[in-house]
């Protein structure tokens, strides 16, 4: 082979290495992307939005596994976070915060107290005006256990989270959500003005 085709072959192949191993380490200690499938979390993300994740926001993991090397505080009460879901890990779920270890969670006739005391949520939505169904609109009172959280979607009457599965392992966390990068219904409907905004 020419000298010069294999110096121009080893220059990208060491610039493809290079690349591979700070995409690596970006996504697995720095922010990862998510996209939002489903409706759960209406009106505050919508279906097709697309989101970065910070990986440090409550300390460092091993790659690939749930054992962390560098432990930070938080969540905190209103954070919304990804982690893996509890039914199936090879899944991610996005939810908010409601409960930490100690707090007392219960909803009566949709309404969410914790230790007693009534939220004012403004971000969450309801589309259906019964207050009857099990588990959805009256649960608990529970406890959330040590190193365990409650979580809930904003989009109350069709969110599947703690009401009905229970609680998620601090250690299954993958990140919290911090800014919307991209948002789109479709092709010809891309969602300008969601563009930059941080998920609060």
């Amino acid at each position: 082979m020419n000298p010069r085709w294999q110096t121009m072959l080893k220059e990208y192949a060491e610039a493809l290495i290079v690349a591979l191993i700070l995409a690596f380490f970006i996504r697995s200690f720095v922010v990862q992307a998510f996209k939002i499938p489903s409706g759960s979390m209406l009106q505050t993300l919508q279906i097709g939005d697309h989101l970065l994740v910070t990986k440090f926001a409550y300390g460092v993991k091993i790659p690939f596994t749930n054992t962390m090397i560098i432990e930070r505080e938080g969540p905190d009460h209103g954070d919304i976070i990804v982690f893996e879901f509890p039914e199936d890990p090879s899944k991610d779920f996005i939810k908010r915060v409601i409960g930490l270890p100690g707090d007392v969670i219960e909803v009566r006739e949709k309404k969410v107290f914790r230790n007693g005391v009534e939220l004012q949520e403004s971000y969450i939505q309801h589309v259906d005006t019964s207050t009857s169904v099990p588990r959805r609109d009256n649960f608990g009172p529970v406890m959330v256990p040590e190193n365990k959280y409650f979580v809930l979607g904003d989009n109350r009457d069709e969110s599947y989270d703690s009401r009905f599965w229970g609680f998620v392992e601090r250690n299954t966390i993958e990140g919290k959500a911090l800014i919307l990068y991209w948002s789109w219904a479709s092709l010809t409907d891309i969602r300008w003005e969601r563009i930059g905004q941080l998920v609060e």
